[in-house]
């Protein structure tokens, strides 16, 4: 709600633009002809001239009209400043009331849903949709309309899971959220130890040919004191803290030496907001529903390539 001050400034403002703009009107209308005229403004263009006749008084009733359809509306409704309008609407009241007919028509097929494990609901294709659905309007602006992810935000598509892709760890993921946290190792490590780690990290991915052994000696030094007790000695990653594997070819924010070097040196923090206050456990079940059917898709699409 705004303040008293600033709720008069607009009433005044919004009284004062109507009562100008009738002002106008009913000048010029009282000061034009009464009658038709063949007599012309002085206006012409491409040969055509305007005549200086009256205005039609169906086209003045109809802006009447207007005038007191808006003098009813912002007597009804909130039009000016804190006026809450004598109906009490409001757009948050409208909003609930639909979310009301949403919950009272959709609630039970949530809950019918929501008793099924996740493993057995990705085979039925209608709670896939509803979940598809749901993930369309709550997560696609992140994760992209098709769940490829993209830069900084994980694709959804594959097998590599920083928190895991089983429908448990997904539903724990959505639900309470995730709060992913690379420390900034630039002043802990200096510029030489971020160039040598970062090139062993990326040789050790197969991603660096005719790699300086020197440099690799000095690297995997400096992981092992400061990257592994998170990435794990084998760089594998660590599920239970969201690290990420490092050997693998799924890098969140670009794998180019440039970025593996600005990621050590600065950190990243990236953060997956918790939906279970927004969407509900009911729903999210069927978000993670849609999820894992991704998951699952593409260990169906390898097991009938080998």
């Amino acid at each position: 709600m705004m303040s008293s001050f600033w709720s008069g400034w607009v009433i005044i403002l919004t009284l004062a633009c109507l009562a100008f703009v009738i002002y106008v009107l009913f000048t010029t209308w009282r000061q034009q002809r009464s009658e038709a005229t063949t007599e012309t403004t002085g206006h012409a263009y491409d040969g055509i001239e305007e005549l200086d006749n009256p205005m039609p008084k169906w086209w003045l009733l109809l802006f009447v009209a207007t005038f007191i359809f808006a003098a009813g509306y912002l007597a009804l409704y909130p039009g000016m400043g804190n006026w809450k309008g004598l109906l009490g609407w409001t757009s948050t009241g409208e909003l609930e009331r639909h979310q009301e007919k949403h919950d009272r028509r959709y609630q039970p097929l949530f809950a019918q849903y929501a008793n099924t494990p996740i493993e057995e609901l990705v085979n039925n294709p209608k709670a896939v949709k509803m979940g598809k659905r749901i993930f369309l309007n709550n997560c696609a602006l992140c994760h992209g309309s098709d769940a490829g992810g993209a830069f900084g935000f994980p694709d959804l598509t594959d097998n590599d899971w920083l928190y895991g892709g089983t429908a448990d760890a997904i539903t724990t993921t959505i639900m309470e959220g995730r709060n992913g946290q690379m420390p900034a190792w630039g002043a802990v490590i200096g510029e030489k130890g971020v160039r040598d780690v970062a090139t062993f990290i990326r040789a050790n991915a197969g991603l660096v040919d005719n790699a300086d052994p020197a440099q690799l000696e000095s690297g995997k030094k400096v992981y092992d004191t400061t990257c592994a007790v998170c990435h794990n000695a084998d760089a594998k990653g660590n599920q239970l803290l969201g690290a990420p594997d490092l050997t693998d070819d799924t890098w969140l924010y670009g794998s180019s030496q440039a970025q593996v070097e600005y990621t050590i040196r600065n950190g990243r923090n990236g953060v997956m907001p918790a939906w279970k206050h927004i969407l509900g456990s009911e729903k999210v079940h069927l978000v993670a529903t849609y999820v894992y059917s991704l998951n699952e898709d593409n260990k169906a699409k390898k097991e009938e390539k080998n």
